[in-house]
């Protein structure tokens, strides 16, 4: 199954020497996460709130205890282990093949694979400080703390993750643009691109190939040179590394 599109897209990355993944959620279903817009996804599940409100910059301040109470639950998935997809990322930038990883996760999977150049456009869960004095503290003491996690100083713990109502890195946008616009293949996997102002990147990639592996229709139209409608790491595993 799927032997055609892997064969195209393994002609593709063998004509390739500079190739930009861009991913969403989709590429970390297989590893166990749900995604958020699936039909069996965070926001088609039943909660007191939505999923936006809960996850927005002002809910996070005012009912910062019903917020960890979702986090925890629902994003914060220290047990995911990378899939065959993450894996062979990062294999595809060792052998020098793939510059950078453009990810809307904040999973951390793609570095647990061994990828090294990644642009966490909406953060990561393995990053909390204290809002008071900026102490770091790992995904580990935020999941086991009671309640509210707080700082010694006394201080909320923040997730590094980006809230609704928050802006993005300026450092983080500019490398993922810079490795966008500089490649010769983007291969966009496991999102919608129906999130902005993440999904606008894509438009600044002006290379040789233009690939999207994705097991629904994306939220906007994009001239791929190849479309493949599937899984990504069943796809992402027939490709050979040479």
């Amino acid at each position: 199954m799927y032997e055609k599109e892997i064969e195209q897209l393994q002609k593709i990355i063998d004509d390739s020497s500079r190739i930009v993944f861009f991913g969403g959620a989709g590429v970390s279903t297989e590893s166990g996460i749900p995604d958020f817009r699936s039909a069996d996804g965070i926001y088609h599940q039943k909660y007191k709130y939505s999923p936006e409100q809960v996850v927005s910059h002002s809910f996070f301040m005012k009912y910062p205890e019903a917020f960890y109470d979702f986090y925890r639950e629902k994003m914060m998935a220290l047990d995911a282990k990378p899939n065959p997809a993450h894996i062979k990322l990062a294999e595809l930038e060792k052998a020098g093949r793939l510059t950078a990883v453009v990810t809307q996760n904040i999973d951390g999977l793609h570095q647990a694979a061994g990828s090294r150049m990644v642009y966490e456009l909406h953060g990561s869960i393995h990053r909390n400080y204290c809002m008071e004095c900026g102490k770091f503290y790992d995904a580990r003491y935020v999941k086991d703390a009671d309640g509210v996690p707080r700082c010694e100083c006394g201080g909320l713990i923040k997730p590094d993750v980006v809230l609704y109502e928050e802006g993005l890195d300026q450092n983080v946008i500019r490398g993922a643009v810079e490795a966008i616009a500089s490649a010769d293949t983007l291969i966009i996997g496991g999102t919608s691109l129906v999130v902005y102002p993440a999904a606008g990147f894509i438009d600044y990639f002006r290379g040789k190939h233009l690939v999207v592996i994705n097991k629904s229709a994306t939220g906007r139209a994009v001239r791929a040179e190849l479309s493949i409608s599937a899984p990504i790491g069943e796809i992402m595993s027939g490709i050979e590394v040479r």
